[in-house]
């Protein structure tokens, strides 16, 4: 009987290849098998050999971890790329919960890639220096409510706030509501817009709560939205959130 393979969830980072990490690029090389949704297969092409690749669409998560675990428990070398990193609202717990269930055997890695949140930070300046929050508006998995109750936990205690699937085509009331709520806690903070952050087609935007949808051509699935804390500041077009260090020691 032929001993058990691996699976290895891939973090391939926000959109660039140059924001691949090396233990990624090499975990994919030596694979026998690549899965994941057609978009983020594409990101990767120029790194893939002799692998075979199975592509999958939106909504179909399920479907391809239970492949990627029949095919290491084949024995094969399995990467399950996710974008981003694994762990954040990627594909890292769908893999272990579906192992866990199985009580399995196959041996698993995760490979940690650039989050979108730490691109967009880098292209708007340094607006995470302090505490924040990262919460996803869609409401396919987690309810409204409880990311109702998120926002303003996070709002009320002062950390910067990112924002991952603000909108989509058919899920409009979500960011309107989000800002609603934001605004009754830090009227007056920077916002940040970036669409599809180091890949083709960037788009930026300075903004705030009030003027945010000003901007809503530029706002869909691909978008990350960082709200400011009651600190942040704009300097040159860059959004700056003071670590401490001027409370500490002046200057």
């Amino acid at each position: 009987m032929r001993s058990p393979g691996r699976i290895q969830v891939v973090g391939i980072g926000p959109g660039s290849l140059e924001d691949i990490t090396l233990r990624a690029t090499s975990a994919i090389a030596q694979s026998d098998y690549v899965i994941g949704v057609s978009t983020y297969i594409d990101q990767i092409s120029s790194l893939l050999r002799n692998q075979k690749v199975i592509k999958g669409a939106m909504g179909e998560e399920v479907q391809r971890v239970k492949k990627a675990i029949e095919l290491a428990s084949e024995g094969n070398s399995v990467s399950i790329v996710s974008g981003g990193d694994p762990n954040v609202f990627g594909m890292g717990s769908l893999v272990l919960e579906l192992l866990a269930a199985q009580d399995g055997t196959i041996d698993v890695e995760i490979v940690p890639g650039v989050t979108a949140v730490n691109a967009v930070a880098a292209i708007l300046g340094a607006p995470l220096s302090s505490d924040y929050a990262i919460i996803s508006l869609s409401d396919l998995l987690i309810p409204w409510a409880d990311i109702e109750k998120r926002l303003t936990s996070a709002a009320e205690s002062g950390f910067v706030i990112a924002l991952y699937n603000p909108q989509s085509r058919r899920r409009k009331r979500n960011l309107a509501r989000s800002i609603e709520l934001l605004k009754k806690h830090r009227p007056h903070v920077p916002v940040g817009i970036v669409q599809n952050g180091t890949r083709p087609g960037e788009m930026t935007a300075v903004t705030t709560l009030e003027t945010l949808m000003e901007h809503e051509a530029i706002i869909d699935m691909h978008t990350t939205i960082i709200v400011g804390n009651r600190e942040s500041f704009v300097w040159k077009d860059k959004i700056i959130t003071p670590r401490g260090y001027q409370r500490k020691y002046g200057y």
